[in-house]
């Protein structure tokens, strides 16, 4: 199969399941101008998956919008530095259940079966070209180049959305899904020690762009024992770095990935059935194993001239002396050219500035559930108290008409919501529970004229002449 021919496939597949119908939600009037029913903040997988699965709801009053220039959304082509995905390739995801969506079709139709089974796992660079198809295809209503800057509820059940666009300033929407992935609940996290001793042009996070042809020939550090760690210290190899070496606080490597367990237990998608107190278990759990490289992220990175591993070494003080960095572990001094971190993310809505008039509504999970001393976590508890769909509470009465509409479907949801909307592994679950949810909002929002309109409904369908019979 080509790729033509594939593309034919998925719009027929989907004219089997009346897909593109005409939307069952009432338009909303407004003298500023046009109300979206459903706006999407990010173009990512999650964004167009999110837009996907509403559409195919009948829900297609909607606009995705995205700060990247268009095809590279999400970290794939600017951050992302592993060479494979690292989420096992027979696991489906944003195709929602539709054979001919799925990233295996994709593949097939340009390098055949016996190519699929030959692969290991998803390439980097192919998995955003899957991305790109899959919005081509699907014909989504997708912006590039428009960041949020401000969430501003203007009335019951209306948000103007301040846009950085000069084109369009703002715009109107009943609902608004945030879909803004891994660092769009909070923020990237550099250690004080580092960002309050060094200049900027000594280190960067992993999440940031960097220059590696100009670090070519010389020595870099690499903090953190996760898998993004390993990605950068291969990648940095690649590129001409001449020495890179890991520093890992633990004295013995992470070897469990829970996420392999919870894939196949049900903890994924049963993990919002859970009590509180369960789940604040289960993530504390999963806190506490930051996901491993995988095998051939390792042996890849440890293969290369230049790699070192620092195992039991946290870092006690970082120094920078002339246009050098010396850091000072437990094992002794060593000096670098470049820093870079790899520490992860802070979650905490307080952190976000497009959530600025909101925020202090916003419920944490220190709000709802006092954890036991020996598991508490004020990384877990600053964390968005959310439903089963996403939506965020209110931690008081005014907030609860302000935060009306709004849904939290990216990293900041994991304690809630287990890994549904945190790793592909979960989307499949993740999208329709929040479709589902935004969809009742708008149902639900309108229920008064959808029952008149049935109570009252009197077009007849039995149409057949009986006088012809009666005797």
């Amino acid at each position: 199969m080509s790729l033509e021919a594939l593309n034919k496939q998925v719009k027929k597949d989907l004219s089997y399941l009346s897909f593109g119908g005409s939307s069952w939600v009432r338009p909303l009037q407004h003298p500023e101008g046009h109300v979206f029913d459903v706006v999407i903040i990010g173009g990512g997988q999650s964004g167009l998956a999110a837009a996907f699965g509403l559409m195919r709801d009948r829900v297609t009053n909607i606009l995705v919008l995205d700060e990247n220039p268009e095809g590279f959304e999400g970290p794939w082509e600017t951050y992302a530095r592993m060479v494979t995905l690292r989420t096992p390739k027979h696991l489906t995801s944003i195709d929602l259940g539709i054979p001919s969506l799925t990233f295996r079709s994709w593949w097939e139709a340009q390098f055949g079966e016996k190519s699929w089974e030959a692969i290991d796992k998803i390439p980097r660079g192919d998995w955003m070209n899957y991305l790109r198809w899959y919005r081509e295809v699907l014909r989504l209503p997708v912006r590039n180049e428009v960041k949020l800057n401000l969430l501003e509820p203007v009335e019951a059940g209306i948000y103007k959305l301040h846009l950085n666009n000069p084109e369009t300033s703002t715009l109107l929407a009943r609902k608004v899904i945030l879909a803004t992935g891994i660092q769009g609940g909070g923020e990237w996290h550099v250690p004080k020690i580092i960002s309050e001793k060094l200049p900027a042009h000594l280190y960067a996070h992993t999440s940031k762009k960097i220059n590696f042809p100009s670090l070519k020939g010389k020595k870099i550090a690499i903090l953190g024992g996760g898998a993004s760690a390993f990605d950068n210290a291969h990648f940095a190899l690649s590129e001409g770095v001449a020495e890179a070496h890991v520093f890992v606080r633990r004295n013995e490597m992470q070897r469990i990935n829970p996420i392999r367990q919870m894939e196949g237990s049900g903890l994924i998608e049963r993990f919002q059935t859970l009590s509180d107190e369960n789940k604040y278990k289960v993530m504390s759990h999963f806190f506490g194993h930051s996901q491993p490289p995988t095998n051939d992220t390792f042996e890849r990175a440890s293969s290369r001239p230049g790699f070192q591993l620092h195992l039991g070494s946290p870092w006690l003080d970082v120094e920078a002396a002339s246009d050098e960095v010396v850091v000072t572990t437990p094992q002794g001094k060593f000096s670098f050219d470049f820093l870079i971190i790899s520490t992860g993310l802070v979650t905490d809505p307080a952190l976000r500035p497009e959530l600025k008039l909101v925020e202090k509504h916003i419920a944490r999970w220190s709000d709802r559930y006092n954890a036991p001393i020996d598991i508490a976590n004020p990384l877990i508890d600053s964390h968005p108290y959310l439903s089963p769909g996403f939506a965020l509470q209110s931690r008081d009465e005014i907030g609860k008409k302000r935060l009306y509409g709004l849904f939290a479907y990216n990293y900041s949801a994991l304690i809630s919501c287990g890994i549904l909307a945190s790793a592909l592994s979960g989307m499949r679950f993740g999208i329709p529970k929040l479709v589902s949810a935004v969809a009742d909002q708008l149902f639900l929002d309108n229920r008064e004229e959808i029952l008149d309109e049935y109570f009252n409904y009197q077009e007849q369908e039995f149409i057949a002449d009986l006088t012809a019979i009666e005797s």
